[in-house]
């Protein structure tokens, strides 16, 4: 007999509560397949779930499914393991204030340190980070199960704001800031910012507060590259209206109801 590999259902630290949860996700009627389905469930990961459908153990409505590549509305679909219907993962929303040196992915081929040290205490095995903050960069990074709360705040169309305090090499005249919010080019594409506000300035260099629609791979280095200028510290302040606060370097926190709520009417899903 196969070996059962479901997770035991239990609250984690910074979960919602899971009373009334139906046995699936209301997605807004989004189809996915039936592995993506059970991955969203948070019941197992989608190669799993192709060798348990491989192996007769999943029922879709009552029906027995075999093929992974079967299409499942999470609306209204009730999909069953060995007979006992799948319950949705609790929702998990954390913040983390980033420590420079740490590359932002579970895995990193060259081995070096991951943000997912500073998880020590979660459970991590269906928690994902909302977007990025390269090797380099410190502050505010976001982690959760719910793929639809994750990708409403990184759809480019949503326009959740992202801010950030930079430190530049040089003095950060208004022509300079009028170039940034005008929009430069760097290696074939236009890179500009919502907003930038002059914080202070030293003997050789400038802080900036940078505010973004969208991030895009390296956005503010690749910025101040093209006007021939160099980041020396980035920290990411706030996403919306979630601020970093006085969050420890390195610490991480779950986000109350009231902030998951405002993240989810700013990228327009109450």
């Amino acid at each position: 007999m196969a070996k059962d590999i479901r997770k035991p259902q239990r609250q984690k630290p910074g979960a919602r509560p899971r009373a009334g949860r139906p046995s699936v996700v209301d997605d807004g009627g989004k189809r996915v397949t039936l592995p993506r389905a059970l991955s969203k469930l948070g019941f197992c990961s989608r190669t799993q779930a192709e060798a348990l459908i491989a192996a007769g153990r999943v029922t879709l409505s009552g029906r027995l499914v075999t093929d992974p590549a079967t299409w499942v509305d999470l609306s209204d679909a009730v999909i069953a393991v060995d007979g006992k219907p799948v319950v949705a993962e609790a929702p998990v929303y954390l913040m983390l204030n980033k420590p420079r040196g740490l590359v932002t992915t579970r895995h990193d081929p060259e081995g070096r340190p991951t943000v997912y040290a500073c998880l020590k205490d979660h459970d991590q095995a269906h928690l994902s980070p909302v977007g990025r903050l390269d090797k380099a960069s410190e502050g505010l990074l976001l982690f959760t199960n719910d793929t639809a709360f994750a990708n409403a705040l990184l759809d480019p169309q949503t326009h959740v704001a992202k801010t950030y305090h930079v430190q530049m090499n040089g003095f950060a005249d208004d022509a300079m800031l009028a170039a940034l919010t005008a929009g430069v080019h760097h290696d074939g594409e236009f890179l500009r910012a919502r907003k930038v506000l002059r914080l202070r300035e030293g003997g050789k260099n400038a802080w900036l507060e940078i505010t973004l629609d969208e991030g895009r791979n390296r956005q503010i280095r690749r910025m101040l590259e093209a006007l021939g200028l160099e980041c020396l510290r980035l920290v990411r302040v706030s996403i919306g209206n979630l601020a970093l606060g006085d969050l420890e370097k390195g610490a991480v926190r779950a986000l109350t109801d009231g902030e998951v709520d405002g993240l989810r009417a700013l990228a327009g899903k109450r």
